[in-house]
């Protein structure tokens, strides 16, 4: 618990692949109010880029990688949780950023469920961020999942929010704003909707909320409180391209604008951070299908391992295939 004895706040950062999960933690832990927070960021894939792009000063960064929070690691969630709580430092609330393919419902269940966690921890508030643009492609993904004997996790992670950030409102019109929000409010009519852009939204917004709601919950999922069973989308896979080598500018770019273009329909998200032969920072990109963004970021530490890593998460990957144009893209940084 805390130091005064009151049960220690938990905010739930969910929202399907490329919303703007990251972006909103670290536009979180940037205001007035964050010293004392522990962060905890989970990944589907082996390699942790979201950890690394997390930017708080004094908090407690925790990955979670190789799996999705909401089953093979939930036991690693509950023990990391545990360890936290166990440290004499203070900790004043805790952030839980989900992978982008996490059902919501089993990280409900392990707040309720556990006897430590529930006795010393409030689940707070589930918060979901939408992307405006693509997310009527991952809803009608999601019901092709479902009609197949899947989840629609798009629509899961929808469902069960208290607070949904209708995000990137900037890259569509009001018409498709109206439909996106008419779409939200079909499918969860309780969660306050706020439109934000770039993750932008005062603390006091998304924190300390009290917003979570057992009853609500169960509403939607009757069997919450019960042994659940979670079914992935064995056809959706993660890639990793890791590289102690530069990469060359000009071949790096035109490689990765063409790649998306060519396989965009199948890439679902695309992140990484690269050493460029000649920079001291760090270039930083993510894409969603076929739209990239991507910008220097901090400068290499000295002493500090310039290794590029790349994460690709999609349909029908080509994995040799992948490694061999990553690679080819990098040049002997004794010959640079």
């Amino acid at each position: 618990m805390s130091a005064n004895g009151a049960k220690i706040p938990v905010t739930v950062i969910t929202g399907f692949l490329g919303s703007g999960k990251t972006t909103l933690l670290n536009q979180l832990l940037a205001q007035d109010g964050a010293a004392g927070t522990a962060v905890i960021v989970n990944e589907f894939g082996a390699v942790g880029i979201d950890g690394q792009l997390v930017v708080g000063v004094d908090e407690d960064i925790i990955e979670i990688n190789n799996g999705c929070i909401c089953c093979t690691v939930r036991a690693d969630l509950v023990s990391t949780i545990e360890r936290l709580l166990a440290r004499p430092q203070r900790v004043r609330r805790i952030l839980i950023e989900t992978t982008g393919l996490a059902d919501p419902a089993p990280i409900i269940q392990s707040f309720i469920l556990d006897e430590r966690l529930r006795a010393e921890t409030e689940l707070d508030a589930l918060v979901t961020v939408v992307d405006a643009r693509h997310n009527p492609l991952w809803l009608a993904l999601g019901a092709e999942a479902e009609a197949a004997g899947g989840e629609n996790v798009a629509q899961e992670q929808i469902a069960f929010a208290d607070l949904l950030l209708l995000n990137k409102t900037d890259l569509v019109d009001e018409t498709q704003l109206a439909t996106c929000e008419a779409d939200l409010r079909r499918l969860n009519p309780l969660a306050r909707i706020r439109r934000v852009k770039d993750g932008s939204i005062p603390a006091d917004a998304v924190l300390d909320l009290h917003a979570f709601d057992l009853r609500n919950a169960l509403s939607i999922e009757p069997e919450l409180l019960s042994d659940l069973t979670h079914e992935h989308d064995d056809t959706i896979a993660s890639v990793v391209v890791a590289t102690d080598e530069d990469f060359d500018p000009s071949r790096f770019f035109t490689w990765l604008n063409r790649f998306v273009q060519a396989r965009g329909a199948d890439i679902f998200r695309i992140k990484g951070i690269v050493p460029l032969s000649g920079e001291a920072r760090r270039y930083v990109f993510h894409g969603v299908h076929m739209t990239l963004d991507g910008r220097p970021g901090r400068p290499w530490c000295p002493g500090e391992a310039r290794r590029g890593e790349i994460v690709f998460i999609g349909r029908n990957l080509a994995r040799a295939e992948i490694e061999a144009e990553v690679n080819a893209c990098t040049i002997m940084r004794s010959a640079a």
